[in-house]
């Protein structure tokens, strides 16, 4: 569709292109009936601030033929892993539970990226107790949709990601799932079998079904379970003796085998043209088989009742998962809406564990489980109107509430008396974009989002992105956004009490400590910055390099000031908001069409620096100020891949990943430096993977392939080298080598469509 003006308007026009620049597009002169001539302009097309957001360059997307033609084993935060910017880590450099690393944006950690499925919140991982090194034992929250019901996955990072509030200072993953718009019905399979005896294989099935029921009413349903085989109790023994050197090191197993269950049911309204409503409703189940893990950098052997859960592989952990949500989508003549409201549940039934820190998160009891419950109500409305003012533009304005309810065991006593605490907080956020063209080159996207905590008060976070062609195969990208994260429940909560008998005490302090919540907590603060370029032309060649800079501040740490006493004389701690940090790097992104049937892609992220500021103690008692990094990630990663559609229906691929170095931890788990000979770094390596994909016709297609092709095994070494310090301070060594990549591995999977 094109506008006709009059030649009154284009007289105006004109005026107003050379003034201010206001209008793009090509133009063209034509002749009206009457013989006027007459300016025609191509009908103009503004995105919304989210739409144009999602073409920065710190956004990748997966989409279901990705996941179709290599799928994912144990989780989806395999596929993500191979995106620009994105590492699997703890969310500090403690390399505590190294097994179950979680999906970390541009270095900023686990807890600083924010999970959504279908733009909704997921939080149950909150509802797992925080360590004090401000780890979690879980694996997140990327596992709770099966690979067969997805249509996108989008990995946003950087300023874009700051309109999404607390927990996106990292980035967002937005899991979309299928509409049932198209009568289908589907089942789905998925076979990986280890060469190696010693680590655990993983079988899935998931079935579809879903489309309409009359004009009006559509519905989805879907169920799928997935088991994983635990690895072997020894699978890591012979890497943790060599790393130590005796025989009987301290052990750290290997990857804990698990089951999930998901039943989902979707029913989809079209209450007429304009209006339409969306009742969904989901419940999950994830199980671990206990293969002998222990916190990482902890002393000592494992007690009898670790010892019977080992070879028992029985369940420890187990989550349920349930939500309700209902979603009702606008489009009208002055612009279009999308609104949820959300109820999340999460029972986290755990057995008793440890809290003092020389048995932090090792199992007490084999009879005695507690169960943590977390509710969480979320809210969102959203409204883009496209406007006409000065220049062509598309605002968008929304509001947003979070409520978070847990109810959990209060401290170590707590544990085992079976007396439980609650603690709620509440945020409310407005927010506002507005997606500008200024000209047919330039595009502004600024923003401001203001949040109130129940707990710490209004929190502001304005935002600008800015998009400029240079020509029509080269644009410049930057963008600055002020992003926050709330403290959690376990921080805020004067109930909680993480003890020690002086192994997790500050340095000064020779033993007999503990550390509480504190509500008097300021939300973490991250001042994000990017500025990159992209290239992009009609034969499909592509480039992109981006370089990103976060100013940290406020990250919240187990505090070193003291505070008191407990009634029975420990000395108390608080978590406390610490001093600055900073995260700069470099992504980065080529695709090259080889040939027409052939093409090669590579990604790369360079980390610059990871660094945040800490009280640094030498063994003379010596203190200074000092940095250590803000979590265990390689110093480069590359992942490149061939693709080759060899026939119609048939697409074979090769890729590879290459992971830089990564560092140990510079200090222990009570400040104190590390001396660099017994800090052990984790030494570069690659993986080589091979697959093949091929659609037998409209119903039917698989895909198989090989992990890790050449074998390149890396064994977890244990959490610590077990050196004492000359004042008897605790551990002094630090081990970046905690997790497994696994050996050899070949998978194969079907689906059948009806």
């Amino acid at each position: 569709m094109r506008r006709h003006i009059t030649p009154f308007h284009t007289t105006t026009a004109l005026t107003l292109m050379i003034s201010a620049g206001l209008f793009s597009g090509a133009a063209a002169q034509e002749m009206a009936d009457d013989g006027a001539e007459v300016l025609v302009l191509d009908e103009i097309t503004v995105l919304s601030a989210e739409d144009q957001l999602k073409q920065s360059l710190g956004v990748s997307v997966i989409t279901a033929k990705d996941l179709e033609r290599q799928p994912t084993g144990r989780d989806l935060s395999e596929m993500v892993r191979k995106m620009p910017g994105v590492n699997l880590t703890g969310n500090t450099d403690s390399g505590q539970y190294g097994q179950s690393r979680q999906i970390d944006l541009r270095g900023m950690g686990p807890e600083n990226t924010l999970i959504l499925i279908d733009g909704k919140p997921v939080l149950s991982r909150n509802s797992q107790r925080m360590g004090k090194r401000g780890e979690r034992d879980t694996r997140g929250d990327s596992s709770w949709v099966a690979p067969e019901l997805i249509e996108s996955i989008e990995v946003i990072r950087g300023p874009a990601a700051a309109r999404y509030g607390s927990g996106a200072a990292g980035g967002v993953v937005n899991i979309i799932t299928k509409r049932p718009d198209v009568a289908s019905y589907s089942l789905s399979t998925y076979l990986e079998v280890p060469e190696s005896s010693k680590e655990g294989g993983t079988r899935r099935a998931t079935a579809m079904a879903s489309g309409p029921i009359n004009d009006a009413v559509s519905y989805r349903f879907n169920v799928s379970g997935s088991w994983t085989d635990p690895d072997s109790i020894d699978i890591n023994q012979a890497a943790a003796e060599a790393a130590d050197g005796t025989p009987g090191a301290d052990v750290r197993a290997g990857r804990e085998g698990v089951r999930s269950y998901n039943i989902g049911a979707l029913v989809s309204a079209a209450i007429d043209e304009a209006n339409r409503l969306d009742f969904e409703a989901s419940w999950s189940r994830q199980m671990n088989s206990f293969v002998g893990g222990v916190l990482s950098g902890s002393i000592g052997n494992p007690s009898d009742i670790v010892a019977d859960l080992m070879n028992s592989e029985a369940t420890t952990s187990r989550l349920d998962r349930m939500t309700l949500s209902a979603t009702h989508i606008g489009t009208y003549d002055f612009g279009e809406s999308n609104s949820y409201i959300q109820w999340e549940r999460t029972r986290n039934r755990r057995p008793s564990e440890g809290l003092v820190r020389g048995d932090e998160g090792i199992f007490t009891s084999l009879d005695d489980y507690r169960t943590s419950q977390l509710d969480n109500l979320t809210a969102k409305t959203e409204w883009v109107l496209p406007l006409n003012f000065l220049v062509d533009q598309k605002l968008t304005l929304g509001a947003e509430y979070r409520g978070e309810f847990l109810r959990a065991p209060i401290s170590g006593d707590a544990m085992s008396s079976g007396e439980y605490n609650n603690i709620e907080t509440h945020t409310l956020g407005i927010f506002l974009e507005n997606n500008m063209l200024i000209t047919d080159k330039l595009t502004v996207t600024p923003g401001l989002r203001a949040d109130y905590h129940s707990e710490y008060g209004l929190n502001a976070s304005p935002s600008l992105n800015a998009s400029y062609n240079l020509t029509d195969e080269i644009t410049l990208k930057a963008g600055i956004a002020r992003a926050f994260k709330s403290p959690n429940l376990y921080q805020l909560s004067p109930d909680w009490l993480w003890n020690s008998m002086g192994n997790g005490c500050p340095a000064w302090l020779p033993s007999n400590c503990v550390l509480r919540g504190n509500p008097n907590l300021d939300p973490e603060i991250s001042v994000n910055k990017e500025i990159g370029i992209a290239y992009q032309n009609d034969l499909g060649w592509a480039a992109s390099v981006t370089y990103f800079h976060n100013d940290y501040k406020n990250k919240i740490i187990s505090g070193e000031v003291f505070s008191g006493y407990t009634a029975s004389g420990q000395k108390i701690f608080d978590w406390e908001n610490s001093g600055p940090a900073t995260v700069s790097g470099f992504e980065g992104s080529v695709t090259v069409p080889v040939l027409e049937n052939l093409t090669w892609t590579t990604n790369f992220t360079k980390i610059l620096k990871s660094e945040r500021e800490i009280m640094r103690r030498d063994l003379n008692g010596n203190n200074s100020i000092g940095k250590t990094q803000l979590s265990l990630v390689p110093d480069y990663t590359i992942n490149t891949s061939v693709r080759w559609e060899a026939i119609e229906g048939l697409g074979l691929t090769v890729g590879a990943t290459h992971y830089g170095k990564t560092e140990a931890a510079i200090v222990n788990a009570r400040g104190i430096e590390i001396a660099p000979e017994n800090r052990i770094s984790r030494d570069a390596y690659t993986l080589v993977n091979v697959s093949a994909d091929y659609e037998v016709n409209d119903n039917v297609s698989f895909a198989a392939g090989i992990n890790n092709l050449f074998d390149k095994k890396v064994h977890a070494t244990g959490g610590a080298v077990l050196n004492e310090s000359a004042n008897g301070s605790g551990v002094n060594a630090s081990n970046a080598n905690t997790y497994n990549e696994p050996g050899r591995t070949y998978w194969l999977s079907l689906t059948a469509k009806f």
